[in-house]
């Protein structure tokens, strides 16, 4: 038998240096003391003042390294302050490790002071595997598993619960393994795809956030120009996956079963590649797509391969998957028509649209955006085009609180790119102490704040249930500036339009966190 020569703290910093998870995402508690004893030196602690706001810096962080990221929460009510945006991440298919400590094993039949009762359950569903090893010796085992479990396509969040006294214990580090995590697709079905977009007249092409987290923008403006095929956006993609101002990119498809049949009247192959078919956000009725038009999805979730409601679906790698559909030849066809752009604001009011138009153009061209402002989306999609890879990100969840302290992780992991946070003044509420962290990790990220007054959104979708004026939407009297500044982050307020384009080009080129306040009229 070999012999115990570590502890399980040793063992599980040693996987985490092989993995690449050196840097650590907390917000500590006394059940997570132990696991720090004799920090590494190699690894960096980045501290967030709420635990949702640590999950969201760590969601940025993964995504923009495009691999996964670790996260240390405090016992049960650390994991359930963080557990909305726990939600977001697995719904961003973000790969995370998250562990959270629990109380001695020695005390746990008494129900101790912050201990986690059904520490495995409180993640789900929100995780992929979910874990309190039985033995302490048993820990490094269980976090290799979640490492390699979350970065299995779909990628997301996995789980460990670690009890306090399991670190000083000895154990046997676990062999070190390598897991294949890219799926590629049936060839025989890939084939009949392939098949039936050449023989297609009007073959459409829908793309989603998976062309992007795979890596596929190159391959997709190719298949797209051989088959002259117009590209739309899946309905609230959180990532781009195509450049919004080529010639055949033809717009953004609404989150409507009615609507999006009558975008897609007329043709008859529907390409679905790297999202759902599709996501709805309210009741409808009818076909899913239009008379006569057939549908292709590939995805990399075989789950949304299982519940698509039409057509032939696929589970592949987005990269591996479409230059398979390059094994036939492309027939000629003339050029789609695609919807007008949207004209210029002139600056005579401060609105949405101006400001959006104004950050399109002033902005380095190879900024990031991270937005979350839902009632300016629309505009965004009008004035603000994403025209390089990787350069979008967004929540899918629906929920806010993710984009102010996502874009901090975003901008540690991409020192190389500006990061520019496009946030609403109700979401950046939620997770406002981000900035603290911008600012105590010098980031240089123009967080620029939508601020409307209210909860806008919901007023605009009010109508949808027939009601006139909601209540609980207005926020008055809330002084970004002063949040900001309180939390060492430079700051400026912006009310008219002569105002915008100086703030805007001084915290692009700034080299710290520098907040935007931009009031704006209806």
């Amino acid at each position: 038998m070999q012999a115990m020569s570590v502890t399980v703290r040793e063992a599980v910093f040693g996987l985490l240096r092989d993995f690449g998870l050196t840097t650590i995402f907390g917000n500590p508690g006394s059940t997570e003391l132990p696991m720090f004893r004799d920090f590494p030196a190699d690894f960096r602690y980045v501290l967030g003042l709420q635990e949702s706001v640590v999950v969201a810096m760590a969601d940025g962080f993964a995504q923009a390294r495009a691999s996964a990221a670790f996260v240390n929460l405090h016992s049960a009510i650390g994991l359930g302050h963080a557990v909305g945006s726990l939600f977001t991440a697995y719904r961003n298919q973000t790969p995370l490790v998250i562990t959270a400590g629990q109380q001695a094993r020695s005390i746990l039949p008494f129900e101790p002071y912050l201990y986690s009762e059904q520490a495995t359950n409180l993640p789900r569903p929100y995780v992929k595997w979910s874990c309190e090893p039985a033995r302490a010796e048993d820990v490094p085992a269980a976090v290799a598993r979640a490492f390699h479990a979350a970065m299995q396509p779909p990628r997301g969040p996995t789980f460990v619960s670690v009890p306090v006294d399991d670190w000083e214990r000895l154990c046997t580090p676990p062999p070190r393994r390598e897991v294949s995590s890219t799926v590629a697709g049936d060839p025989s079905m890939l084939a009949r795809a392939a098949a039936m977009l050449s023989s297609a007249r009007r073959p459409v092409i829908v793309v989603g956030a998976s062309v992007a987290r795979d890596g596929a923008w190159q391959e997709i403006i190719a298949l797209a120009e051989r088959h002259q095929a117009a590209v739309w956006v899946s309905p609230l993609s959180s990532r781009n996956s195509f450049p919004e101002r080529h010639p055949l990119f033809a717009g953004f498809l609404p989150a409507d079963r009615e609507q999006i049949v009558a975008r897609l009247d007329g043709c008859d192959l529907i390409l679905v590649l790297g999202a759902p078919v599709f996501t709805y956000h309210v009741e409808g009725h009818g076909p899913h797509v239009p008379k006569d038009a057939s549908l292709v999805q590939l995805t990399d979730d075989p789950a949304a391969a299982a519940r698509a409601a039409v057509g032939l679906s696929i589970v592949t790698n987005l990269k591996l998957g479409i230059r398979a559909l390059f094994a036939v030849e492309a027939p000629a066809r003339p050029p789609p028509a695609v919807p007008a752009r949207a004209s210029r604001v002139p600056p005579d009011r401060l609105t949405d649209r101006y400001l959006l138009q104004q950050i399109a153009a002033l902005r380095p061209p190879d900024s990031i955006v991270v937005e979350e402002a839902p009632s300016s989306r629309g505009p965004m999609h009008d004035y603000l085009p994403m025209l390089e890879p990787d350069s979008f990100y967004t929540c899918a969840s629906g929920g806010l609180g993710h984009g102010l302290p996502a874009a901090v992780g975003v901008a540690l992991a991409r020192a190389d790119r500006k990061v520019i946070a496009l946030l609403g003044d109700g979401s950046a509420m939620y997770s406002i102490q981000g900035l603290w962290s911008a600012a105590e990790l010098a980031l240089p990220v123009a967080f620029v704040i939508v601020n409307n007054g209210s909860y806008r959104a919901l007023n605009e979708f009010a109508p949808h249930f027939g009601l006139a004026t909601p209540p609980g939407t207005l926020l008055p009297h809330l002084d970004f500036c002063a949040l900001a500044r309180a939390q060492g982050v430079e700051a400026v307020r912006v009310s008219r339009c002569a105002e915008l384009d100086g703030a805007l080009r001084q915290a692009f080129a700034a080299t710290h966190p520098v907040l935007i306040e931009v009031c704006v009229e209806d």
